[in-house]
């Protein structure tokens, strides 16, 4: 099932990036594991997914460790990092996507210090959502959280993320993915430099924030079905 739509979902990409004049080799697809067993996981890197990504420290300590095996396979934070996880988050991933406070800075340069971890990638969170239980930087603090956080050569900042609401069409969230694009546009001018990664668009919104510039969509439902828990 999962290979099944995963050949979908990847379909969906390429007509999205036909109608934005976008090459599909553009945009990456990452699993969101949310929940999922470490038998889907292993599944979903059996067809070529390289890029995980999960929501909760805890569950990631369970999980990423029993998968060490797969190689090349890169590790995500995808959902809001509390200060006291920080100490877990530097040597189980990647990338922290979810970057939104000069607190969360200081805290990952301490711990990447005392773990020896020499750099890590992180994209900042941006909130265009009006919902309380979004998290993310605001749009006019991201340029002071940019400013401070690239005076660190350990931390790569690559680009930009958001969690728009849940809206049933999805041509409704379109604007929040077109903003965070002009946000990204923005920074680029600011600071004279490239930040090439925009995450953003889920299961049923993916298409239209592929045709907004997405360069990675994290795709839970869609690619292993409904969630059992």
């Amino acid at each position: 099932m999962i290979r099944e739509n995963c050949e979908r979902i990847m379909e969906e990409i390429e007509k999205a990036c036909q109608r934005a004049g976008r090459r599909p080799e553009e945009v990456r697809l990452l699993a969101a594991t949310k929940t999922r067993t470490p038998d889907e996981i292993r599944e979903a890197y059996s067809i070529g997914i390289r890029l995980f990504g999960e929501n909760r420290v805890q569950e990631a300590r369970e999980k990423i460790p029993q998968l060490k095996d797969l190689e090349g396979a890169e590790w995500h934070m995808i959902g809001h990092l509390q200060t006291n996880k920080v100490k877990y988050a530097v040597e189980l991933f990647n990338c922290i996507e979810t970057l939104d406070r000069k607190e969360l800075v200081d805290e990952l340069l301490k711990r990447m210090e005392r773990k020896g971890v020499e750099s890590m990638k992180l994209l900042v969170e941006v909130k265009l959502s009006p919902e309380e239980s979004k998290h993310g930087c605001s749009p006019e603090k991201v340029e002071e959280l940019l400013e401070y956080t690239l005076q660190f050569p350990q931390l790569k900042v690559l680009g930009f993320m958001t969690v728009p609401p849940y809206l049933e069409n999805p041509e409704e969230v379109r604007p929040f993915f077109r903003e965070l694009r002009q946000v990204r546009d923005r920074m680029e001018r600011v600071f004279g430099r490239e930040f090439p990664e925009l995450s953003m668009g889920m299961s049923h919104d993916f298409p239209v924030a592929v045709e907004e510039g997405a360069t990675i969509v994290r795709i839970g439902t869609a690619l292993f079905g409904p969630r059992s828990k």
